[in-house]
C-alpha cells in the first residue's frame, strides 16, 4: 500500500530505486553546489544507504536527479544527497524522488518513522508542502566544526 502518491512524473524521465555510480553521485554533488565529496567519502554511503531513488532521462539515459535515506532501518531516517541537474530543474523532479523516498520509507519501515531532512533555504517550502515541519525549540540540528590546522586551540587529548 503508497502512503504516498506519486504525481504525474514527466514522461520523459523513469524513477529507479537504485544508486547512481559514484561518477553520476560526484557530478549531481558538484553540479547542485551541495558540499563537496572526494570519492573516498562517497565510497562508503553507497553500502550504509537504505533506499536510493534517481531519475533517468529516457532519451540518453542520464541520471538527473537522486535522493537517498539513511539511518538505524528501525525508527530513524535521514534523507540526503537531494540533487537535480540544473537542466533538469523546475520539472518536478525532487518532489517525484522525494515521494518515492518517503513512501519506501512508510511502507517499509516499523510505524511511525522518525524521518528528518536538513533543509536549505531554497528546499525550505517543498520540505513542508510534503509534511515536514521545524524541529525548533524543541531540538535544533547541530554538525561538529573541526578546527583548522595551527588554531589556537589544541586538540582534546
Amino acid at each position: 500500500m503508497r502512503l504516498v502518491t506519486l504525481l504525474s512524473l514527466d514522461p520523459r524521465y523513469l524513477l529507479e530505486q537504485n544508486a547512481p555510480d559514484i561518477d553520476d553521485y560526484l557530478r549531481l554533488h558538484a553540479d547542485t553546489w551541495l558540499s563537496t565529496k572526494t570519492t573516498e567519502q562517497a565510497k562508503p554511503i553507497f553500502d550504509s544507504s537504505w533506499l536510493w531513488v534517481r531519475a533517468i532521462e529516457k532519451e540518453t539515459g542520464k541520471n538527473v536527479r537522486m535522493g537517498r535515506a539513511f539511518g538505524d532501518s528501525g525508527w530513524c531516517f535521514l534523507i540526503a544527497d537531494m540533487a537535480t541537474d540544473p537542466a533538469h530543474q523546475r520539472r518536478g523532479l525532487g518532489l517525484a524522488v522525494l515521494e518515492e523516498l518517503l513512501s519506501g520509507i512508510l511502507t517499509s519501515a516499523p510505524d511511525n518513522p522518525y524521518i528528518v531532512v536538513l533543509a536549505d533555504a531554497p528546499g525550505r517550502p517543498r520540505y513542508q508542502s510534503m509534511g515536514f515541519v521545524e524541529t525548533a525549540l524543541n531540538s535544533i540540528g547541530k554538525r561538529y566544526a573541526m578546527k583548522k590546522a595551527g588554531s589556537a586551540d589544541k586538540a582534546l587529548g
